[in-house]
């Protein structure tokens, strides 16, 4: 969520970022002021008319210690009362009207963020490895079904299109993965926390999922008085471990806070069809290992280099080759003020990958989930929060199985993750 402060102090600045995303969030701003005003201004009239009934309550009380007639005071006072209540009504409406407008309004990308109105605008920022030569790779699907590694048959059976059986070396394979994502974020200096897959409607406010993308959730308890669904399945681990902290003050002393997750990931992938839908790059349900932080708002978007490094170090230790992007102003996500994306090779489709978005979302997320840490001031202040996947499963599997594949069929298990799998090839 924008602080309002800064829309009041520097409106058109707002506006101009705003612009610079593309599409009509920026006309809102005189809405977002509109109602600012009307709040503060009903706001000074309450208090004005409380000081006044203030000062008239105690003439009452005065004339009533002399035996003088006070009913025309007492009728000033209940007047007084009406008006404070119609006031009140004034200034909740605008204050409800105005959260509603900034809860759809977007983060302001970085005064850096490359300008551009799709991913076509997107830079390259650095690439690592060399592209394996392969002269006739096979896809993931192919080598799968070779090895019999991923049952996309036994999926529909159970639960429709959309998802995937691992089997035999296919599961270990999988397993071994998360294991050593997480281990490898251990050393990078994250807790591993451990957290429910069911996550609240403010949860999901608090870190920019709802309202806009609620077509693409999956929510399970519609509740009685508005028919919205009151728990949804986490769409990403970042949804349940950034909330580990949402309304709470944290001490200065526990910045930065770093975490990691493992967790399964649910989304509709509404609108999605005919997207990168072969095999599993594209799922309903999908495994995903997350790093979160939450650190001082003087080094966010410092400690966002580090954090993507932690990702990359993921396919650095596996011999992958990648490149990472950083995205401009017209595709960076609804609530990130700066993101990179790290796209993973696949030689068996012949193209990148997305298998981690790293993004800084400045204090966004932290003004809707009323995080906030406590200054050597003692000042109550809003930090920034972090994350990024370290890694996406799905991809992650795709591209070691096509990087990796060796002439004769097989596929090289890496190094650093044969004590894992147990075995130095499939």
């Amino acid at each position: 969520m924008l602080d309002i402060r800064i829309i009041r102090e520097k409106a058109e600045e707002v506006r101009e970022r705003l612009k610079a995303r593309g599409g009509e969030h920026w006309k809102l701003i005189d809405d977002v002021l509109a109602c600012d005003e009307s709040r503060r201004a009903a706001e000074t009239s309450k208090q004005e008319l409380q000081s006044k009934r203030k000062t008239t309550s105690k003439q009452i009380g005065m004339m009533k210690s002399k035996g003088e007639d006070s009913s025309a005071i007492e009728a000033e006072v209940r007047a007084i009362n009406e008006k404070i209540s119609k006031f009140d009504a004034l200034a909740e409406e605008s204050t409800t009207k105005q959260s509603d407008l900034l809860l759809n309004m977007p983060n302001l990308p970085h005064e850096n963020c490359p300008v551009g109105d799709s991913e076509d605008a997107n830079p390259v920022v650095r690439e690592w490895g060399e592209q394996p030569q392969l002269s006739e790779p096979k896809d993931h699907v192919d080598l799968a079904a070779q090895h019999g590694l991923i049952s996309w048959d036994d999926a529909i059976r159970i639960s429709g299109s959309g998802f995937a059986v691992y089997r035999g070396k296919g599961a270990r394979l999988e397993r071994a993965l998360i294991n050593f994502l997480l281990d490898t974020q251990s050393d990078n200096g994250y807790e591993e926390v451990n957290v429910p897959h069911l996550v609240l409607r403010e949860c999901m406010e608090g870190t920019g999922q709802l309202p806009k993308f609620e077509d693409d959730m999956y929510g399970t308890e519609p509740a009685e008085s508005d028919g919205r669904d009151t728990l949804f399945l986490a769409p990403t681990g970042e949804v349940p471990v950034t909330n580990l902290y949402r309304d709470t003050i944290v001490p200065e002393a526990d910045l930065p806070i770093k975490l990691v997750a493992y967790t399964p990931c649910f989304r509709r992938e509404a609108g999605s069809a005919g997207r990168d839908n072969k095999g599993i790059i594209r799922m309903h349900q999908f495994d995903k290992v997350e790093l979160v932080q939450v650190v001082d708002p003087d080094t966010g978007f410092e400690v966002l280099e580090e954090l993507t490094a932690h990702a990359e170090s993921i396919l650095q230790k596996l011999g992958l080759h990648y490149r990472v992007i950083e995205l401009c102003t017209g595709d960076v996500g609804q609530s990130s003020a700066k993101t990179y994306d790290i796209e993973v090779w696949a030689p068996g489709h012949g193209k990148y990958l997305e298998v981690s978005s790293c993004s800084c979302f400045g204090d966004y997320q932290a003004r809707r989930m009323k995080l906030r840490f406590k200054d050597k001031e003692g000042k109550n202040r809003f930090p920034h929060t972090l994350n990024g996947s370290g890694t996406a499963l799905p991809r992650l599997y795709v591209a070691l199985l096509e990087q990796c594949q060796q002439p004769d069929g097989s596929i090289r298990i890496p190094a650093a993750l044969v004590p894992y799998f147990g075995s130095e090839t499939i």
